[in-house]
C-alpha cells in the first residue's frame, strides 16, 4: 500500500527519532503556530531555511518517520495540545522545520541531521523547503513576450495521461510528427530546470503549442512547446506528480479552457490554461495518509479523480491506529467543482476492531489504493481502473482488482479480482511482524497502470488490457462482465529462461510492469522492472519481441516508467536515466541519450537530470518531452524538463 516504486528499499533503522522527542518538537510546534497556513500565500521562509538542493532525494522518508514516531502523540486522544495529522499536514515546510531548527524545539533538532529535518518538514506539507520563492514566473528570465489566447485544442498534441479516453499512450503519425527514420536525428531543443526541485514526476502535457507540466515543489508551468519560455506559473497547496489534463469549462456564462489536475494532499483544482489563474480547488478526501497521484479523466464536463495513499508505508508501529485510509474514485463538475458522487475501493466503511497491546484502537477494512488514471468506455458509459493491495485482513475482493463504475452514478457495475489475499504493510515480514500487520501477510501485487481500452478481431471485440506488478498481462472482457480473454506471465519466462534473453533476479516479485503500458492497435508495449521492454499481440498475448537493454554499463536498470508509442517506435526510460527509442517492429535501438546529468536551462536554474522512473514521455508535433528525475523514495534525483526534436 505504498507508492510501488518503491521496491522495499525503506531502512527505518537509518532514521531513528524517539517518539517522545519527535512528538514534544510538534507539540511546541504547535504552540508557535497559533493556525495552520490556509490558501493564502506561503508563509515567508525563515532565515534558517537553507538553500532548496536538487541533490537530495528520498524526500517522502519523512512521512514515514512521522508515522513510525510521532502518531503516539498527534491524532491520540490523550493528547490533546498535540495538532492533529490533518493540522500538520496545513502547515508550511518553513514552519516546521524553523521549529526544529532555531525556534522552541532546536534542542530536539539537534539530535537529527539535517537531512532528517528536511525530510520530515517536506513530507508533512506536501512541499519543498525554499520552493515558495524560488518557484515563480516572475523570477525568471525566459518570460515569453507575448501570451495570446488558446483557440483550441484538437490539434497536435498530448493531453493527459494516456492521450486519449482509452489510455493508450500512443500518438498517431500526424499528430507525432516523427517517424522511425527521424528519431535517430533527434537533439536536445531545451531544457526547463524546477528550482529546488527533486523529483520530476509530473509528466509534460502538450496543447496548443504550450506544454503543462507539474512538480514535487508545488509549482504548475506553462511554457511554449518551441522554446521552453514561461506564460506562467501557478502554485498548489501540494506537489503534484500527474499529467495535466485541458479541457473546456464554463464559469460564470464565460467559455474558456482549463487545466484540471490533483496533489499530493488530495486536492482537486482547475486553473485558466491561458492565465494560470485558479477558477476552482476541491479537496477530494480528508484523510491525511490520502493523496492524488495518478492524473484525473476528464469526460462531458466531469472530472473523475482518482485517491491513492500512503499509510501503508509503516502502519505496523504500535503507535499507530492502523489503518483507515481507503482509496476511491470521485467525480466532479469539471465547471465548478463540486462533488458529484465517490466510490470508495472498499465498499464497507473502516470502524473499530480491537486494541493492541499498548492500548492502540486498530481499524478495518483499509487500503486498496487506486494508483491509475481511470479509463473511459463511453459506448459502456463505464469506467475502468486498477487498484492496489489492501493494508488489513482480510483484503477485501476489490483489492489487486479491475474496478467497473457507472460513469453517471459511481455505481459499481462489476469488479475482476486478479489476485486474491494481497493484504500487505511495508516491513511486516518475518522479525518485523507487529500485533498491527495483516494476519496474513500478501505479496504486494498491485495494478498500479491504467487499464487500456480497445477493440479486436477487426472490432468485434472490446477488450481492456493492462500489467501487473508480477508480470501478468491480460485482457479482460468488458461486455461479459471482466471475463478472462487471455494471460500471460512475460516476466516469469523472462527471469527463469535468460538464455532466451531474460536475465535472472533473485528474490524479487515485482518483475512485471508498473505505471504504464503503450498500444498502437496491433500490439501492447510495456517496459519491465525486471529489464528490457517487451511487445505481445493484443489479440491472444503471444510474445512479438523481447530487448533486454542489458549492457555492461546499465546491468540492474528498471524500466518500470510508462512506455509511449508512435507509428513504428516505442519509447522508453529507464532507472538509470536513459531515453530510448525502439522499433516496434522487433525491437532494436534505434536512439538513445542519456538524462542523468547537468543541463543548462532556459530560465537559468541549476538542473540536473535521474531516474525516469513512472511517467513516461509524450510526442506531439515533431517533439520529444520527458522529465528527468524522480526521488521520491529510491531513485536518482532530478529536476529537469527535457525538450527534443529532430529539425
Amino acid at each position: 500500500m505504498r507508492d510501488p516504486t518503491a521496491r522495499h528499499r525503506v531502512t527505518p533503522g537509518a532514521l531513528a527519532l524517539g517518539i517522545g522527542a519527535f512528538g514534544l518538537a510538534m507539540l511546541g510546534l504547535a504552540m508557535q503556530v497559533s493556525a495552520a497556513v490556509g490558501t493564502g500565500p506561503a508563509a515567508p521562509a525563515s532565515r534558517a531555511v537553507p538553500k532548496a538542493s536538487s541533490e537530495r532525494n528520498a524526500t517522502e522518508l519523512g512521512f514515514a518517520v512521522f508515522q513510525q514516531h510521532c502518531v503516539g502523540c498527534h491524532g491520540n486522544k490523550a493528547y490533546a495540545r498535540a495538532p492533529s495529522p490533518a493540522a500538520l499536514r496545513a502547515m508550511t515546510p518553513e514552519r516546521i522545520y524553523t521549529a526544529l531548527t532555531t525556534g522552541m524545539m532546536k534542542s530536539v533538532g539537534d539530535t537529527l541531521s539535517d537531512q532528517d529535518r528536511r525530510r520530515v518538514a517536506e513530507s508533512l506539507a506536501g512541499q519543498l523547503l525554499g520552493s515558495a520563492r524560488s518557484g515563480d514566473a516572475s523570477t525568471m528570465p525566459n518570460r515569453c513576450r507575448r501570451n495570446p489566447p488558446l483557440r483550441g485544442i484538437s490539434g497536435a498534441g498530448w493531453n493527459g495521461w494516456g492521450n486519449g479516453l482509452a489510455n493508450w499512450r500512443f500518438q498517431n503519425a500526424r499528430g507525432a510528427g516523427l517517424t522511425a527514420a527521424s528519431v535517430g536525428r533527434l537533439e536536445l531543443k531545451w531544457a526547463f530546470g524546477y528550482p529546488g526541485g527533486t523529483s520530476a514526476f509530473g509528466q509534460p502535457t502538450v496543447v496548443a503549442g504550450r506544454v503543462f507540466v507539474g512538480t514535487d515543489t508545488g509549482y504548475i508551468y506553462s511554457l511554449d512547446s518551441r522554446t521552453g519560455c514561461i506564460y506562467w506559473s501557478y502554485r498548489t497547496r501540494a506537489g503534484v506528480r500527474n499529467a495535466m489534463t485541458i479541457g473546456p469549462i464554463d464559469t460564470q456564462g464565460h467559455r474558456s479552457y482549463a487545466v484540471f489536475f490533483g496533489d499530493l494532499k488530495s486536492n482537486a483544482y482547475a486553473i485558466d490554461a491561458r492565465t494560470g489563474r485558479q477558477l476552482w480547488v476541491a479537496h477530494v478526501d480528508d484523510n491525511f495518509a490520502t493523496r492524488v497521484t495518478a492524473a484525473p479523466a476528464l469526460y462531458r464536463g466531469r472530472l473523475y479523480v482518482p485517491v491513492s495513499g500512503w499509510e501503508g508505508f509503516s502502519a505496523k508501529v504500535l503507535d499507530y491506529p492502523c489503518c483507515t485510509e481507503v482509496g476511491s474514485v470521485v467525480a466532479l463538475d469539471a465547471n465548478t467543482g463540486k462533488m458529484l458522487w465517490k466510490h470508495y475501493s472498499i465498499a464497507e466503511r473502516p470502524h473499530p476492531t480491537h486494541k493492541n497491546s499498548r492500548g492502540i484502537q486498530l481499524w478495518a477494512p483499509a487500503g486498496v489504493p487506486i494508483w491509475n488514471t481511470p479509463t473511459i468506455d463511453a459506448r459502456h458509459r463505464a469506467l475502468y481502473v486498477g487498484t492496489g493491495d489492501a493494508s488489513t485482513y482480510p483484503a477485501p475482493t476489490t483489492s489487486d482488482a479491475i474496478l467497473a463504475l457507472d460513469l453517471n452514478t459511481g455505481h459499481l457495475l462489476w469488479s475482476r479480482q486478479i489476485y486474491a489475499n494481497d493484504s500487505f504493510i511495508v516491513g511486516c515480514a518475518g522479525k518485523g511482524f507487529t500485533e498491527n500487520c495483516p494476519k496474513v501477510i500478501g505479496p504486494d501485487w498491485d495494478i498500479p497502470m491504467s487499464p487500456m481500452l480497445t477493440r479486436l478481431d477487426g472490432g468485434a471485440m472490446t477488450a481492456i488490457i493492462f500489467g501487473t506488478k508480477p508480470g501478468d498481462i491480460l485482457a479482460l472482457d468488458p461486455n461479459k462482465r471482466g471475463k478472462l480473454l487471455w494471460r500471460v506471465n512475460i516476466a516469469r519466462d523472462l527471469v527463469e529462461t535468460p538464455s532466451a534473453g531474460g536475465r535472472a533476479r533473485s528474490g524479487r516479485s515485482n518483475l512485471g510492469p508498473l505505471w504504464g503500458g503503450a498500444l498502437d492497435g496491433q500490439n501492447a508495449y510495456f517496459g519491465l522492472n525486471a529489464g528490457g521492454v517487451v511487445a505481445l499481440s493484443i489479440s491472444d498475448g503471444h510474445r512479438i519481441w523481447y530487448t533486454p537493454l542489458d549492457t555492461k554499463a546499465n546491468r540492474g536498470v528498471t524500466y518500470s516508467a510508462a512506455t509511449t508509442a508512435i507509428p513504428g517506435v516505442v519509447f522508453v526510460g529507464g532507472s538509470d536515466g536513459r531515453l530510448w527509442a525502439l522499433s516496434s517492429a522487433d525491437g532494436h535501438p534505434l536512439w538513445s541519450y542519456q538524462t542523468a546529468r547537468a543541463f543548462s536551462t532556459v530560465n537559468a536554474v541549476p538542473a540536473h537530470g535521474g531516474s525516469i522512473e513512472a511517467p513516461g514521455p509524450t510526442v506531439a508535433d515533431g517533439m520529444l518531452f520527458v522529465g528527468s528525475g524522480y526521488g521520491v523514495v529510491t531513485g536518482i534525483p532530478g529536476n529537469v524538463l527535457l525538450a527534443f526534436s529532430a529539425h
